[in-house]
């Protein structure tokens, strides 16, 4: 991953698993939406535009 990684400002999932084993963690930049999973900080990443993200969420919640 590169360095920008490390200054995006990363947000838990309130979905992640209580035992810390499934952690889905989400960065916001104006024109993207950066997702990792929280175990490998220096794994991959991605990112997807606000308006992917946001279709995402709502298909997700029905």
């Amino acid at each position: 991953m590169s360095s920008a990684g490390n200054e995006l400002n990363w947000f838990k999932s309130s979905h992640s698993g209580s035992q810390g084993d499934s952690c889905v963690e989400v960065a916001y930049r104006p024109g993207a939406v950066h997702i990792r999973d929280s175990k490998e900080e220096d794994g991959p990443v991605l990112a997807v535009s606000p308006c992917a993200w946001e279709d995402f969420l709502g298909r997700a919640a029905r």
